[in-house]
């Protein structure tokens, strides 16, 4: 070989080299978390079913980013959850470094709540969910309502945390549906806040009580039998509470079926996090692909056994989720619009 053939054969792989590991596009997405701080806004309270799973994901989601970023969490309450879905809208940068960790009712509340917003669910960077899950309405252990068909008999006041929340909008639906006499006394901030008048006798229980957060902020009130499930909300009956009657499962019309299935559906999407509207592609796979593989460290497993009575994550990923709000957006306008209706008064 002679030597510019050995020159020519260096620059040749100097350029290869370049172009698999030096295009702008690898060279960002390669390190582009790097130094900066992702921030994990929380829709609702501390201490919160929402609040304990983000706050144990921001503790392991920067290991599996580029750039290996600080990860930190803190709480942005308020509307239930509709104060964080406009902050995401209308001011969080869309580079990646701002999520919101959500209840699962505010997946619904752009479609059917009174504001009729410029934006959609489905406008959103769905990144994943925790779990799946399904929600109850409960009532204190001290409440003369104990079954569903005392409920349709007797007023039966629940605590609420605002119009975007399942807190409210679950026991109006099943007061259309089912005929039950569920009163929501909204305005409580978060989870801890709703708890806390339950067990001071303020309400006599609560709806939209996912069985997930459930058991991450009150796991007493399940160890010492504390509250009676009612009813609940689901695609499926959760698999330890099928004696617990299924919403979906007695409505008898379709009309009625339809709009206890939009209620429902967003509850396969247990403690979502989404980032905002136009989020960068990039950013967006790469955190997608983060969530899931720090769901899957033994580690957070481990951790989040803890807090969730031995149960591991259900998570589902991005591209999943992104097509579940598709579907949900795409509801029939009827269904929508007596939903609308029912929940704004």
């Amino acid at each position: 070989m002679t030597i510019p053939d050995i020159r020519f054969t260096a620059s040749a792989l100097a350029l290869l080299s370049c172009a698999t590991i030096c295009t702008p596009g690898a060279a960002q997405t390669e390190g582009y978390f790097k130094g900066k701080t992702v921030v994990i806004n929380i829709g609702g309270t501390a201490g919160g079913g929402i609040d304990v799973g983000a706050r144990l994901l921001a503790r392991f989601l920067g290991k599996y980013l580029p750039g290996q970023p600080q990860v930190v969490a803190q709480n942005m309450p308020g509307a239930g959850g509709v104060r964080l879905l406009e902050y995401l809208v209308s001011q969080a940068p869309k580079d990646g470094t701002v999520l919101g960790a959500f209840a699962s009712g505010p997946l619904v509340e752009p479609l059917v709540g009174p504001r009729k917003p410029a934006y959609g669910i489905a406008d959103f960077a769905a990144i994943g969910s925790l779990e799946k899950d399904v929600a109850f309405c409960t009532t204190w252990f001290k409440s003369p309502v104990r079954t569903l068909e005392e409920a349709k008999k007797t007023v039966v006041t629940v605590a609420g945390t605002g119009a975007g929340s399942g807190t409210d909008t679950d026991p109006a639906v099943l007061n259309e549906v089912l005929g039950t006499k569920f009163k929501v006394i909204t305005g409580y901030l978060g989870t801890q806040e709703t708890a806390l008048a339950v067990e001071r006798g303020e309400v006599d229980g609560r709806c939209g009580f996912g069985f997930a957060s459930l058991k991450a902020s009150r796991p007493d009130w399940l160890k010492d039998n504390k509250i009676n499930f009612l009813v609940q909300m689901g695609l499926e009956a959760h698999p330890l509470a099928r004696d617990v009657p299924l919403a979906l499962d007695l409505a008898d019309t379709p009309e009625k079926k339809a709009m206890i299935r939009l209620m429902s559906s967003h509850l396969a999407l247990g403690r979502p996090y989404l980032g905002p509207p136009g989020m960068n592609p990039d950013r967006r796979a790469e955190m997608r692909k983060a969530f899931m593989a720090a769901l899957g460290d033994p580690e957070l497993k481990a951790e989040f056994a803890k807090t969730s009575g031995g149960d591991e994550p259900d998570p589902t990923g991005g591209e999943d989720m992104q097509k579940l709000l598709v579907e949900m957006q795409a509801t029939p306008p009827a269904v929508v619009d007596r939903l609308r209706v029912l929940l704004n008064p």
